[in-house]
């Protein structure tokens, strides 16, 4: 049994939960009151160049795609960092307005975020009372808000994750494997994922997910040409670092701490080696809380981790719930999301505090991986689960 669970340390932990979801709630309403122009009011903005910045550019790379021109040479704002396949993806929206494409794109990622949490949280029969409460969460997460008003991708993301898990927990590996592989061909930094099986020497999972991955980043290179594919290549591993405080990502961290970006990038490394060694060890279950772990391992590593991506990390949680997590342990870390950008507003240069102010979605990120990694439940012995929490 973990420490945590025991008598005399789990009414610590309930009442400093309580304490943090307290104040995360509070700290987000006060947010919200002194910052009104907040990510919400964003959305019905018509300005693509500044506001729905990141969807503009798929959008003209998606149109680049369908007349046949470099899909990473267009007149958008911000250069395209997403592989080929996405263009592929967004090429049935490219004969639309770019706003009017913009808004049905959002609207469709926003029915796939709250779905999926419905989905989880029904297949795991936690109630209506954990349906209702973790679905009003994640509308209010700043992380959907940023989601949505940039219109990224990472409502597509999740409902390929989610569908990946299910799909474990039905006893289909192979086609959970092609899930996660279709979804690390269209953002590459959770190719850990594909880790898992490796780790657990489920061979068939494993490749079907490295064939996943491949054909559908194949599929991508040849409609957009493989002079597009190797120019994603470049542009991948030229992209520096931002030290922009939404970006939780350890190296992003110890970037702003006035750090090299590559001893985080190490620190990453050793904790997600760390992960899988630790699922190879419990023989932890592929359809709990394991696959969700090794993602949050793999985000804190990677160069970039908007805070946006904590959306993907969520249905792990719920999972951990069902598991026995320490509820108030729960609430706390739905309520952390709901905090609002802004925050980096309350952080001004020269303040020495200042750099541990802007390493706030770092910390949650740490949060959620060290909750999931001990959430870990080894794979299912006569009859019952083994939970740590």
């Amino acid at each position: 049994m973990s420490v945590l669970a025991s008598p005399v340390r789990r009414p610590v932990l309930r009442a400093a939960s309580v304490v943090v979801a307290l104040g995360a709630v509070a700290l987000a309403v006060g947010l919200t009151i002194a910052h009104p122009n907040g990510l919400l009011t964003l959305l019905p903005s018509t300005d693509m160049r500044e506001l729905h910045v990141d969807f503009d550019t798929f959008w003209h790379s998606a149109v680049a795609l369908t007349q046949g021109a470099d899909i990473y040479d267009t007149t958008a704002k911000l250069r395209n960092l997403n592989p080929p396949l996405l263009s592929l993806v967004l090429a049935p929206l490219a004969g639309l307005d770019p706003l009017l494409a913009y808004r049905v794109f959002a609207a469709f990622t926003l029915v796939l975020v709250l779905a999926a949490v419905v989905v989880v949280c029904r297949e795991l029969r936690l109630g209506w009372g954990w349906t209702v409460g973790a679905t009003v969460a994640m509308a209010l997460s700043s992380p959907l808000h940023g989601t949505l008003v940039l219109g990224q991708i990472y409502g597509v993301l999740l409902a390929l994750l989610v569908a990946g898990w299910l799909c474990e927990r039905r006893g289909h590996p192979r086609a959970a494997g092609v899930c996660y592989g279709v979804a690390v061909a269209l953002k590459p930094s959770l190719a850990p994922v594909l880790l898992l099986p490796l780790a657990q020497r489920r061979w068939p999972a494993f490749w079907a997910g490295v064939a996943g991955a491949g054909a559908a980043t194949v599929v991508g290179a040849l409609a957009a040409g493989p002079s597009s594919a190797l120019e994603w290549l470049r542009i991948g591993f030229s992209e520096p670092v931002p030290d922009v405080l939404d970006n939780a990502a350890l190296p992003g961290f110890l970037l702003r701490l006035g750090l090299p970006s590559a001893i985080g990038t190490a620190l990453g490394f050793v904790a997600l080696v760390g992960t899988l060694v630790w699922i190879h060890r419990r023989g932890a279950d592929s359809a709990g809380t394991a696959p969700f772990a090794v993602i949050a391992a793999g985000l804190l590593m990677s160069p970039i981790s908007w805070h946006n991506y904590l959306l993907l990390l969520w249905p792990g949680i719920l999972v951990a719930v069902a598991g026995g997590l320490v509820r108030e342990w729960a609430l706390a870390l739905f309520a952390l999301p709901l905090i609002p950008v802004s925050w980096g507003e309350l952080w001004t240069d020269g303040n020495p505090w200042t750099p541990l102010g802007r390493g706030l979605y770092t910390a949650i990120l740490v949060a959620y991986w060290i909750t999931l990694l001990r959430s870990t439940r080894r794979t299912r012995t006569n009859g019952a689960f083994a939970h740590t929490w």
